[in-house]
Order: structure tokens, then C-alpha cells, then sequence
């Protein structure tokens, strides 16, 4: 006798603060995105800096469950940056990368910021994609500016988004 596949009921996920705390969890995450990672001392200490926020997301209703994706931004003069974003692999594909980056444009908005700016790898299609989904815009290139883990070296554009 088989049984009817059941769909899977689609996950819920919720977008948190990041604090300080999450430092040793978004460096686990940003070593499996990033040739060069940033530590858990380099997440807090830039968590620990006034003009500094993010994000992170996790199952909803599951507070103990692992961290899915965070998002890393600075707003300084009316102008923000996102520093850093990533996605656990597992969790990639979902939707989380858009969750977050639209919890960073939500804050900006009602700080009045006028612009958001972020670099991407020229080869990264679902991140430049997503990107450009939400508005951002090619406004300059850095050639050589990322390298690989086996020391290839790719260009990085620099994307904006103005919020006004």
C-alpha cells in the first residue's frame, strides 16, 4: 500500500535584532559564504558600534533554533551600507535574503535615510538578482576587489538604492 505524499508545509520565519550575543552564530554562517570570513571578535566589535544594526532570522516560533541568515548595516549621515549579508546554505533559496534586506530598508526608512549602498560579487547571480528585484542599481565597479578560496580574484559592484 503507498501513501499520498503529504506537501510540506512551507516554514514560517521570523526577523529578530541582532545583538552582540549572535556574534559566534553569523561568523558560523559567514564562513560558508565568504573566502575571507569575519570572526565572532570582529562581528561583536561591530556590533558594539553606535551607528552599526542588523538583523537575523530564524524559524518563527522556534527561539532555540538555529540562526538561518543575518544582515549586517551601517547608517551614518543619512547614508547606510550594508556591510555584510549571508544565508545559511540549508536555508538558502527561501526567501530570507529579501526578508532581511527589507527589515534593513524598513529601519531606514523611518531613520530618513536617503540611500543604501552595498558591494556584490559580479559572479554572485542570485545575490545581484535579489538586488536588483529591489530597486538597486549598478553605480560603480572595483575590479579584483573579492578572492576565492583558491585565490581567484572577481570584480565587486557597488549597488545603490535611493530611499527617497
Amino acid at each position: 500500500m503507498r501513501f499520498p505524499l503529504w506537501p510540506r508545509r512551507p516554514r514560517d520565519y521570523a526577523v529578530e535584532t541582532l545583538e552582540p550575543r549572535h556574534a559566534g552564530a553569523i561568523a558560523a554562517i559567514h564562513q560558508e559564504s565568504f573566502a575571507r570570513p569575519w570572526s565572532d571578535v570582529e562581528f561583536a566589535a561591530l556590533l558594539g558600534q553606535e551607528p552599526v544594526f542588523g538583523y537575523l532570522v530564524r524559524e518563527a516560533g522556534r527561539h532555540a533554533s538555529p540562526l538561518a541568515g543575518f544582515v549586517l548595516a551601517r547608517l551614518a549621515a543619512g547614508e547606510a551600507e550594508i556591510l555584510t549579508i549571508a544565508v545559511a546554505r540549508v536555508y538558502q533559496r527561501q526567501g530570507l535574503g529579501w526578508k532581511l534586506i527589507d527589515a534593513v530598508l524598513r529601519r531606514l526608512h523611518a531613520e530618513r535615510a536617503e540611500a543604501l549602498f552595498l558591494e556584490v560579487d559580479e559572479t554572485n547571480a542570485p545575490a545581484l538578482a535579489l538586488y536588483r528585484r529591489l530597486g538597486f542599481r549598478e553605480v560603480g565597479r572595483r575590479p579584483g576587489y573579492y578572492r576565492s578560496k583558491d585565490g581567484d580574484s572577481t570584480g565587486a559592484l557597488v549597488m545603490r538604492r535611493d530611499l527617497r
